[in-house]
């Protein structure tokens, strides 16, 4: 169980502290409000409208750049001291660690999405490079907090529209599978579990990233693959899936019969020692219009059908 507010929480979170170094800058020009981030991108965000944005100006704007881009101090220890001492604190917890991205999801910044895709046809070479830069990167982050006392990583990687993925399956085993099984490999060198978050429907690459050593799938839209036919490939994969009851298609729905009818069917059907089930909640239910009630249903649903199961 992963729910907030109070309720049963196995997992201990953690992720990078501030840098002692960056600060953030922001400033408004008319109704744009601007920001910068760690990496060096600039955003852009409507003010009294969306809270995140878009990327006005992206770090890596030249390729000429590419051999000086400064990368964020995500190899200082003190970074880590936090989630340290979190960690030795609770060590009932599984202690789960945050990455700062992933390749893709940190080089569609630098370079600013619509172009980043151009030149995973166009760039490759160059491409190779960035992603390997980072990568590096990454391998510190993971090794730091596997001696930080971390149980497992986790990280955000969005690969599917909703109907399938935002590249070719080949182009993704081409290109990004490499990656996976290098940074995956890093951690479980490390002693780590990997888990990995990812909308969309990513059905064509699940057996992939099993293979490449993804242990759990948190997937916030689990019934966009159809909970039995998710089920039987998790348990072919012996995969894990962390979710909650699906935040587009079931808990907005407010009806208490069907949440609560979705909750003991995940339990029953992914409950098994050859996959698992970590339910959780959704952490902004206000943006996804569910009322915490409804996700009360589900939490109380989780949890009486995995005690009859225990």
């Amino acid at each position: 169980m992963n729910f907030s507010g109070g309720r049963m929480n196995d997992i201990l979170e953690a992720g990078l502290v501030p840098s002692p170094v960056w600060r953030e800058k922001r400033w408004k020009e008319g109704e744009f409000e601007y920001y910068d981030d760690e990496w060096g991108n600039i955003w852009y965000r409507v003010i009294g409208k969306g809270k995140g944005g878009e990327i006005f100006q992206p770090a890596l704007s030249h390729w000429d750049k590419l051999d000086h881009l400064i990368f964020p101090d995500f190899d200082l220890l003190e970074r880590y001291a936090h989630a340290k001492d979190l960690f030795a604190k609770n060590p009932d917890k599984y202690h789960l660690a945050y990455l700062p991205g992933f390749p893709f999801s940190i080089c569609r910044y630098l370079r600013k999405m619509e172009i980043y895709f151009q030149d995973l046809l166009l760039e490759r070479e160059k491409i190779d490079i960035l992603h390997s830069k980072v990568a590096d990167l990454l391998e510190k982050v993971i090794r730091n907090f596997a001696a930080a006392g971390a149980d497992g990583i986790t990280f955000c990687e969005d690969w599917g529209t909703q109907q399938q993925l935002l590249v070719s399956p080949s182009m993704w085993r081409d290109i990004f599978k490499p990656l996976f099984i290098r940074l995956c490999g890093t951690a479980h060198t490390c002693g780590l579990h990997v888990l990995m978050h990812s909308c969309g429907y990513n059905w064509e690459i699940l057996g992939d990233l099993a293979e490449a050593g993804v242990n759990a799938f948190q997937f916030d839209q689990p019934a966009l693959y159809d909970l039995t036919r998710l089920a039987g490939r998790l348990k072919e994969l012996q995969v894990c899936l962390w979710a909650p009851v699906d935040i587009q298609r079931v808990l907005p729905t407010g009806d208490q019969s069907r949440i609560e009818k979705e909750a003991e069917e995940m339990v029953r059907l992914f409950g098994s020692p050859h996959g698992g089930l970590i339910a959780k909640d959704y952490g902004d239910l206000f943006g996804i219009g569910v009322e915490p009630e409804w996700d009360a249903w589900a939490y109380d649903s989780f949890f009486r059908s995995m005690r009859n199961i225990s």
